[in-house]
């Protein structure tokens, strides 16, 4: 039986593992970190949103960038300091406006199916991760907002989502803890929410009973190929504290899927290829829900609202995830206070709950020019790639999961 090695244990990573266990393949999981899901995977706003799957390549998100620079509040803030790389994507992103219908009505597609996937392997594997099927609820406070989602939605429409209408009444009986002014919203029951790092862990913990191996702690610097194998050369990561070994660990398989993250970028270079990946961070903060007030007022439907671009998921009983904004920072992971602020000042307007108690938190969402999800093989045929989802990893994962297993079982049977 052929061995995969997946670089990287984050969503993508843990559900390839999965199904190409399933498959048949001997699977070995390497990740840098000393447990699954600890980067993008680990705090996200919690969304399975199909409704969310506009992407972002359109003039006005261009000028309100533009608009928003010197605003460190803004829901999109751009660091003006030169990076070749920053630059070469921004110009990218650029060139595929002209795509923005296909690649909204594409990604609409991969969600609806990775939407179904999701749930059957939750409730086969009996994985406990918060769910909540009560739909995301789009809302708009002005006329002009309400008037762009119109075009929007028609746009989801045609890629067969499930969407409709409402009206501030309708929003109010579909979420009753409401309290802003509302011109209008959009609902989408099939969507849902739940907690992606508990998943990715228990999702890691099924595949490792059925035989999946994980290796963590270790980076991956260099990976040679001969005839008929690959041989991924790793030495021991930053965290790794307590090592057996100071050299280079040798892992031998027949092929190497890369679910890197935003490492994608350096390890498609290490291997031949280029990944255009780029960090667009994003934060997020859980409010811990201590008393029974903020219990009660707490919403259960997952809410976006689209003047602030941020959403919410209600996870289990006691806590609620509020996540938003994209920063073009590079690689910088520091969790800013200016821009954790404004995500509990909206928790404040619009919720009558505590926000004594707050976790902050900041991912790297890995995102493409094109803002489409990279599922392909290399030039080097024993490589394969299942990265680049940007804020719809925990959305998408669950189908670019199955297509890149597929296609492995195409060219490498089992």
């Amino acid at each position: 039986m052929p061995h995969v090695v997946v670089i990287g244990a984050g969503i993508t990573g843990v559900t390839s593992a999965y199904e190409l266990n399933k498959l048949g393949y001997e699977v070995t999981v390497i990740d840098r970190h000393l447990f699954p899901a600890m980067e993008t995977s680990f705090a996200n706003g919690g969304q399975l949103s199909a409704c969310n799957a506009e992407v972002w390549n359109q003039k006005a998100t261009v000028l309100k960038g533009i608009k928003w620079m010197s605003k460190k509040d803004a829901p999109l803030l751009l660091n003006p300091s030169f990076s070749a790389h920053k630059y070469r994507w921004l110009i990218e992103f650029l060139t595929h406006i002209k795509n923005y219908k296909a690649n909204t009505i594409e990604t609409v597609r991969l969600a609806l199916l990775a939407r179904q996937r999701l749930f059957e392997i939750a409730e086969k594997e009996s994985i406990s991760f918060d769910l909540e099927k009560r739909g995301i609820l789009h809302m708009y406070h002005t006329k002009e907002d309400y008037e762009i989602a119109k075009k929007v939605n028609d746009v989801l429409v045609e890629g067969k989502l499930e969407r409709n209408a409402i009206t501030p009444d309708e929003m109010r009986a579909i979420e009753p803890t409401l309290t802003g002014d509302y011109f209008g919203g959009y609902y989408t029951a099939g969507d849902a929410t739940g907690d992606i790092h508990k998943f990715s862990v228990g999702l890691a913990e099924k595949t490792q009973q059925n035989g999946v191996k994980y290796r963590f702690g270790l980076d991956v610097v260099d990976v040679k190929f001969t005839q008929d194998k690959a041989v991924v050369h790793c030495k021991n990561s930053s965290e790794n504290v307590n090592p057996s070994s100071d050299g280079i660990t040798e892992i031998i398989a027949d092929l190497v899927l890369v679910c890197g993250g935003v490492g994608s970028y350096q390890l498609a270079d290490m291997l031949g290829d280029s990944v255009n990946v780029y960090p667009v961070k994003g934060y997020s903060i859980t409010v811990q829900l201590k008393d029974e007030r903020s219990v009660k007022n707490a919403p259960w439907v997952s809410l976006l609202d689209e003047s602030a671009k941020i959403v919410t998921s209600r996870l289990g009983a006691d806590r609620l995830r509020i996540a938003g904004t994209a920063e073009f920072n590079g690689y910088n992971r520091d969790i800013r206070a200016d821009r954790i602020q404004p995500l509990i000042n909206w928790v404040n307007q619009n919720f009558d709950i505590s926000t004594e108690h707050v976790v902050p938190w900041a991912g790297l969402r890995p995102m493409m020019p094109n803002m489409l999800p990279v599922v392909k093989q290399g030039k080097q045929p024993r490589v394969f790639y299942n990265t680049g989802h940007g804020h719809l990893g925990w959305t998408l994962s669950a189908a670019t999961a199955v297509l890149i297993s597929q296609e492995i079982a195409e060219k490498f049977p089992s």
